[in-house]
């Protein structure tokens, strides 16, 4: 069985990543915004400010009082030369204003893929196919499950796979889980620690979690802890260092594209 370590390739990225910052003649910076402190939000952003600082780029974690201060610290980064990505950190307080706040993001700087007209795709997602793609883990013609229909994962993977015309089925935590049976990719990202649990999942299936929630102050995946037990498995991500290393990885190739325009 393999194991999809986004780890390990985040790191070859990361080098090529750290001798192009210093080959550039300005300091790229990224910002993030956030209106929580909750502790699955403070760990992606610690690991964002981690990298940024191995590779060289500014990284300012700008806390939030609301949805206008959110608005406003937007709106001035949108035309600060300095600047060369945004990111607002969801969840945010206010979810139904998601949608509104992302879409502020100038698309040049946009660098999560999440506003409507961003130059970039959702990093999250990116991040998933670099995975798939690094392990060999081909596509076509597979039976392909996203389980979650969310504005970071869910959502617009399923539209890249559309896009590319595999065949895949979007679920949502509530569907029928039975049926993953008969999919031979399963990728969940709903944020319901084991939620995927060993009677859904038959031999020779590649499974990646892409889900992550704070359960008594641990974080946890989607995957039940018995699915690592099972040797008959084709390929699972680890229960740390699957996709959010590589996430991180294609953000920070976001902000250096930016900087370098």
């Amino acid at each position: 069985m393999k194991i999809l370590n986004g780890s390990e390739l985040a790191g070859f990225i990361k080098e090529r990543q750290a001798h192009e910052v210093a080959s550039l003649k300005i300091r790229p910076e990224l910002l993030i915004i956030r209106d929580s402190d909750d502790p699955v939000i403070t760990k992606y952003v610690n690991l964002k400010i981690a990298y940024g600082e191995d590779i060289g780029v500014i990284v300012e974690d700008y806390s939030a009082k609301d949805a206008d201060d959110i608005a406003s610290k937007i709106l001035s980064a949108n035309t600060d030369p300095t600047i060369h990505g945004i990111i607002l950190q969801l969840p945010i307080t206010n979810k139904d204003q998601t949608d509104e706040l992302c879409n502020l993001i100038a698309p040049d700087k946009d660098v999560d893929g999440l506003g409507q007209n961003s130059t970039y795709d959702s990093a999250t997602a990116t991040a998933i196919l670099w995975l798939l793609a690094g392990y060999d883990i081909k596509l076509e013609g597979k039976n392909i499950a996203i389980i979650g229909r969310g504005k970071l994962v869910g959502a617009p993977l399923y539209k890249m796979f559309t896009d590319s015309n595999y065949r895949v089925t979007l679920f949502h935590k509530g569907s029928d889980l039975t049926n993953l049976k008969n999919f031979d990719i399963i990728i969940s990202a709903t944020g319901v620690p084991g939620l995927i649990s060993n009677e859904f999942i038959s031999p020779g299936a590649t499974l990646v979690d892409a889900g992550t929630a704070s359960e008594k102050g641990v974080i946890k995946g989607d995957l039940a802890s018995e699915l690592y037990t099972r040797t008959d498995l084709a390929a699972i991500t680890p229960t740390k260092g699957g996709v959010g290393p590589l996430t991180v990885t294609c953000l920070f190739d976001h902000v250096l594209h930016s900087a370098k325009q």
